[in-house]
């Protein structure tokens, strides 16, 4: 979400033309995240988020925008992609995709309460069966397929220690298979800054550009290891164990799911771990842009493989 693509106030002004959105009144980058360019845009109706697609085509990009406006009208908290005068959520600027999202409410956090990790698990929960009937089928882009070509390009610049985590880790993803679990549409990135709380409640869910079709425990791990981390990398109990719990309340979990919980919550450390070894090593040039400490997630990877959970020890009675 840095600033790539540079759009000036009278270029968005011309483009804007083509939304039934009023006057812009101001245009301000957001200064975080690594993918895609991302702008503030105030207009006289309104604050709305504007999205330069740096990764995607446009042929990939009405899967995202259907997606958000099927949760936001199941009454899933997320931005609603607005359509322009045409009737179209995809636009062309700068050469590359575009578009529109309506701006929600709230602010992300820093140092989340047991109380706000529940809220989180509930809204996920909710997101999984809204997802349910959803048609469309988004690839994981991010999957073990992936996960091991970036190893491979990677692997060269690491230190011998990170080379044989790296390795431990892939061999253990070899034999850890998620075909048995629990399918469905997945969130893949919900992370602390893309969940906007509004008071004590979850405001919206933001960022959907890796939501796709995969393991629904592979989501919920992805989710714990950001929101339920302590400063050593290891599990906070008491917030993964009240996200856990408000998530099994809307959507029970099997004994599959307990079973390769201490798994999957390696397998989602991977992925982030690598994706942020390649950003940091091969960064994308940006005005704005930053590449996150590979380190957090190689800690959070050595302490989930220290320290194997169930979802039982989390006093989670999954009996079917």
């Amino acid at each position: 979400m840095s600033v790539f693509t540079t759009v000036s106030f009278e270029q968005l002004q011309q483009w804007l033309t083509n939304y039934p959105l009023g006057e812009l009144l101001e245009l301000k980058g957001i200064a975080a995240g690594i993918t895609n360019t991302n702008y503030f845009v105030t207009t006289s109706t309104g604050r709305y988020v504007l999205t330069i697609f740096e990764e995607h085509s446009a042929d990939e990009l009405p899967y995202y925008l259907d997606l958000m406006s099927h949760l936001a009208d199941n009454g899933v908290p997320c931005p609603h992609p607005v359509a322009n005068l045409s009737g179209d959520t995809l636009g062309m600027l700068n050469n590359k995709p575009a578009a529109l999202v309506t701006c929600l409410s709230g602010r992300d956090l820093t140092t989340p309460t047991p109380a706000q990790c529940a809220e989180v698990g509930h809204v996920l929960a909710k997101m999984h069966l809204a997802g349910t009937s959803f048609k469309g089928q988004g690839r994981n882009t991010r999957d073990a397929a992936w996960r091991h070509d970036t190893a491979a390009k990677v692997l060269p610049k690491l230190t011998d220690d990170e080379e044989q985590l790296l390795i431990t880790t892939l061999n253990f993803q070899e034999n850890f298979n998620t075909q048995a679990l629990p399918q469905g549409l997945i969130h893949a990135d919900l992370f602390r800054d893309n969940v906007l709380f509004d008071g004590d409640k979850v405001g919206g869910l933001i960022d959907f550009y890796y939501a796709c079709h995969d393991a629904l425990l592979y989501d919920i791990a992805i989710t714990v290891n950001d929101w339920c981390t302590a400063a050593d990398g290891g599990l906070d109990d008491a917030r993964a164990e009240s996200l856990l719990q408000a998530y099994h309340q809307l959507r029970p979990f099997n004994v599959a799911e307990n079973k390769a919980w201490a798994g999957m919550l390696q397998i989602a450390a991977l992925r982030f771990w690598l994706s942020r070894l390649n950003d940091f090593h091969f960064p994308q040039a940006g005005e704005l842009t930053h590449a996150k400490d590979p380190r957090y997630f190689e800690q959070i990877l050595k302490m989930r493989q220290k320290y194997p959970q169930t979802l039982s020890a989390m006093h989670i009675n999954t009996t079917h």
